[in-house]
C-alpha cells in the first residue's frame, strides 16, 4: 500500500508555520526541496547448478523527494526536514523476484505493486553542532546507508555531529530502527539474524595536514558486537593533473553480549573476534586513474556490520568480500572521456579475487567478481542532467563455494530542484 504523501513545497509551509513568534528568515530561505527519480532494470542470471531460480528480473520506477530546512535565527537554532520514497512495479514476476528492487510477499512470494516510506528528521543547531532525531541517512565508518538500487535505506535516531575545532569533525549518536532498500517497515537493528535494541556509535576525523586526514570511531550494537575503526586518507600531488591518493582502513570487532550471539553464530559460521584491514592506492593521471586494493580478514567469523553496506574497497556490484578470513586483492581502471571532448562520459572496470574463504562448510574457498559501468550525463539542453548508467557484474565462487552469476543493469536517474 502507498501511503498518502503531501506535496514538499506544502509541508515546507506547515512546517513553517509551526514556529510561531520565531524569526524564520533563515528557515526559510535556507531552504531547499527536489525530486530525485530513478528508473531501472536488473537482470540477474544465475549459472550454478541446482540455483534456487533460473534468474531474478525486475523493473521498477522509484521516486525520492527530500526537503531540508534552513534554522531559526538566533544562538539555538530549529529545523526539519523530510523524506518521502516510492517504488512503483513495472515488471517482475513471482518466479523473478528477488532483485532488491521490489519487496515481496513471504507468503506469497509476489512482488509488491508498490511500496512507500515517509520519514521526518528534527534538527537542532546550537554553534557549530548539529542534533538530528529522526529519520537518518549516515555515510559513517561503522553505519552506512545504501544507495544502489531503486530507494535508499535509512536509520531511525538520533546522530550529533559537531565541526566547533577546525579540521576536526566528531560524531555521536544511537540507532535503534533500520529501514531496508526494499522495504516499508522500520525493523530492530541486527546482525546474522539476531535482533538489537540500538548500535551506539562516537568518533571523528581530523585534518592533520590539507592532503592527510585521519579517523577514529567506535561502535557497539548491544549484545551482538563491539568494534574499532581507524583510518587515514593521503593525497600527494606529483605534478601537474597527476596525483596519488592512498586510502587505509583497518577494524578490530569482537563480541558483546556472548549469549545472544550464539544463535547468529549458527548463520555466520563462528563467532565475532576478528581484525580487517583493507585499503586502496589510486594513481590519477590527466583522464585516466590505475587503482589497486587489498584486504586481510583474520580472525573468528564474518566481518559485522548494520545494513547491507561495509566500509571497503571490496565492496563492489554484487559481492562484499566479508566472509571469514578472506584475503583479496583489487584492480582498478576509470576513464572520464572529457579527456577526449565528451563530458559527462565515463568508464570504470574492476577485477577483484579473493581466497582462504570459510563458512559454515567450507574451508579454503575462492570467490572473483569483474564489474563494467559505462555512464553518461547529458550536459545540455531539453535533457540536462539525466544520467543513463550501464552496469555489468560477473560473480564466480569456487572450491566448495558454488554461486555463478552474470549480472546488468540499466539505470535512468533525473533530479528536479523545486527551490
Amino acid at each position: 500500500m502507498i501511503r498518502k504523501l503531501g506535496s514538499l513545497p506544502l509541508l515546507s509551509c506547515a512546517i513553517a508555520s509551526s514556529f510561531s513568534g520565531v524569526a524564520l528568515a533563515d528557515f526559510i530561505g535556507d531552504s531547499t526541496a527536489r525530486i530525485e527519480a530513478r528508473n531501472m532494470y536488473m537482470n540477474r542470471d544465475f549459472r550454478q547448478d541446482n540455483a534456487p531460480q533460473a534468474k531474478a528480473e525486475e523493473w521498477a520506477q522509484g521516486l525520492t523527494g527530500r526537503f531540508e530546512s534552513g534554522f531559526t535565527e538566533g544562538t539555538v537554532g530549529f529545523g526539519v526536514d523530510a523524506l518521502a520514497q516510492v517504488g512503483i512495479k513495472l515488471d517482475s514476476s513471482r518466479d523473478r523476484r528477488n532483485t532488491g528492487l521490489l519487496p515481496y510477499g513471504r507468503q506469497s512470494l509476489e512482488p509488491e505493486d508498490n511500496y512507500s516510506e515517509l520519514g521526518l528528521t528534527a534538527k537542532l543547531r546550537v554553534s557549530k553542532s548539529v542534533l538530528k532525531v529522526g529519520t537518518l541517512q549516515p555515510l559513517l565508518p561503522v553505519v552506512s546507508y545504501n544507495d544502489t538500487r531503486l530507494l535508499s535505506s535509512t536509520y531511525s535516531g538520533g546522530l550529533l555531529t559537531s565541526q566547533e575545532i577546525d579540521g576536526l569533525t566528531l560524531n555521536a549518536g544511537r540507532l535503534d530502527k533500520i529501514n531496508l532498500r526494499d522495504s516499508s517497515s522500520n525493523d530492530e537493528m541486527n546482525y546474522g539474524g539476531v535482533e538489537s535494541d540500538h548500535l551506539d556509535l562516537a568518533g571523528g576525523s581530523y585534518t592533520l595536514t590539507p592532503n592527510l586526514t585521519a579517523s577514529y570511531y567506535f561502535a557497539k550494537m548491544e549484545d551482538i558486537y563491539q568494534q574499532h575503526f581507524a583510518g587515514l586518507v593521503h593525497t600527494w600531488k606529483l605534478g601537474e593533473g597527476v596525483s596519488l591518493k592512498t586510502d587505509l582502513r583497518y577494524f578490530s570487532t569482537g563480541e558483546d553480549g556472548e549469549k545472544r550471539f550464539r544463535s547468529a553464530a549458527r548463520v555466520n559460521g563462528g563467532h565475532i573476534d576478528n581484525r580487517f584491514f583493507n585499503g586502496m592506492t589510486t594513481l590519477a593521471v590527466g583522464a585516466h586513474k590505475f587503482g589497486v586494493g587489498y584486504q586481510n580478514l583474520s580472525g573468528d567469523g564474518d566481518f559485522a556490520f548494520p545494513g547491507v553496506d561495509p566500509y571497503s574497497v571490496n565492496l563492489v556490484t554484487y559481492n562484499a568480500f566479508t566472509k571469514a578470513e578472506t584475503d583479496a586483492w583489487q584492480a582498478r581502471y576509470d576513464y572520464d572521456f572529457a579527456g577526449l571532448g565528451i563530458p559527462g562520459l565515463a568508464f570504470m572496470t574492476r577485477y577483484v579475487n579473493a581466497k582462504n574463504v570459510e563458512t559454515a562448510a567450507v574451508q579454503g574457498g575462492t570467490e572473483w567478481e569483474r564489474d563494467t559501468d559505462l555512464v553518461y550525463t547529458f550536459q545540455d539542453g531539453s535533457l540536462k542532467g539525466l544520467n543513463i548508467r550501464l552496469r555489468n557484474a560477473t560473480f564466480r565462487s569456487g572450491d566448495g563455494l558454488k554461486t555463478a552469476i552474470d549480472e546488468n543493469r540499466i539505470i535512468l536517474g533525473y533530479t528536479l530542484a523545486l527551490f
